[in-house]
């Protein structure tokens, strides 16, 4: 990346109602010829209102389709399928068809537009796709959006555990930041000020909204927001080190292990309480949030083992050998362990 050029997207709303105005904020960026690409079962839930919206602005949909999968041979093939004539690619849903999305936009070299329809990590407003590449998930780059649209009355109509994620992944910067301080602190790498503070900034944010049920207008939005920060601060430091630590590792690892793992915020919000716990880094704050969100209530709600997670941090430092984040120390990797059998927010939710 050139360290003097950074991407932004050029249409950011996150807001009430936004679903009906899709059309509008597209004809505005003089994107008339576009393909849209569904999550699966959404096109029945907000195809009319989408199609409707672009009519109305008169952006012709020059394709569109359902898609539930994150292979790369079907990503890239259909790729090669889309109309000449699209100016810009839109993903609307969750995780698999805005990465799907998002690496499209990448390879054909046109803009893409992302429509999240729930809060469960900050994947909408990254510049990396998660795909299935060998039968195993690889993190690729991919394209930032040039638009960001999210109707926080579609995230509130989306089930609770996509909720419960995003936070988990939120918090997770908490760690993620510290882990990055740690390595340049060691000379493994040089942290970007600026990124940094963005990250910082975003969790900050979010951990200090004012709240009595995460339904609010404020706490989706406050969320949202800072998920959507946190994008741009793996685009200013060229890298996911500001939003990616030993917390994420844990969670690949999880990914890896399980035959079924959980949401990614799910296990990566445990997984930070870990770190910064062991690291006695703001541990106390991560608890209160995860306490007053019900995100402790829900994972003991999950047949969560604490061998797996053992498992994951013994393995965490295999997932990524070029970083050195606290658990690729070995004190550290003990005292996490020895923190799940232990601890009693913990050993109440891992069995």
């Amino acid at each position: 990346m050139n360290k003097n050029h950074i991407n932004i997207p050029s249409i950011l709303k996150i807001e009430k109602g936004v679903t009906a105005k899709i059309g509008t904020y597209l004809k505005d960026a003089d994107l008339t010829s576009v393909t849209i690409l569904f999550g699966n079962g959404l096109i029945a839930m907000f195809g009319d209102t989408v199609f409707k919206s672009c009519e109305e602005a008169g952006v012709t949909i020059l394709h569109h389709q359902e898609m539930d999968t994150v292979d790369f041979n079907d990503i890239t093939d259909l790729a090669f399928q889309i109309p000449n004539k699209t100016q810009a690619i839109i993903g609307m849903g969750g995780g698999k068809v805005i990465d799907a999305a998002k690496y499209i936009g990448y390879i054909l070299h046109i803009p893409f537009i992302s429509v999240p329809t729930s809060s469960s990590s900050d994947g909408f407003s990254s510049s990396s796709a998660s795909l299935t590449i060998g039968g195993h998930r690889r993190s690729l780059p991919a394209k930032l959006a040039f638009g960001i649209l999210v109707d926080t009355d579609v995230i509130k109509s989306a089930p609770v555990r996509f909720l419960y994620s995003g936070v988990g992944d939120m918090v997770a910067k908490i760690s993620s930041t510290y882990d990055w301080q740690h390595e340049e602190d060691l000379g493994y790498d040089e942290v970007n000020d600026f990124a940094f503070m963005i990250a910082k900034k975003a969790v900050n944010s979010f951990v200090r909204t004012p709240f009595e049920s995460i339904n609010e207008e404020l706490f989706l939005k406050e969320l949202l927001d800072s998920l959507a920060m946190s994008g741009i601060a793996n685009e200013i430091a060229g890298s996911s080190a500001p939003t990616s630590g030993s917390e994420h590792l844990i969670s690949h690892a999880l990914d890896q292990l399980l035959e079924k793992p959980q949401l990614h915020g799910v296990q990566v919000g445990i997984a930070t309480y870990i770190m910064c716990k062991i690291c006695d880094h703001r541990w106390k704050r991560i608890d209160t949030v995860f306490t007053k969100t019900g995100f402790w209530e829900f994972c003991a709600t999950l047949d969560l083992k604490a061998s797996d997670y053992c498992d994951a941090i013994d393995m965490a430092p295999q997932i990524k050998p070029h970083r050195h984040t606290y658990l690729h120390e070995e004190k550290y990797r003990i005292l996490a362990k020895k923190l799940i059998a232990e601890d009693p927010k913990l050993t109440a939710i891992l069995k």
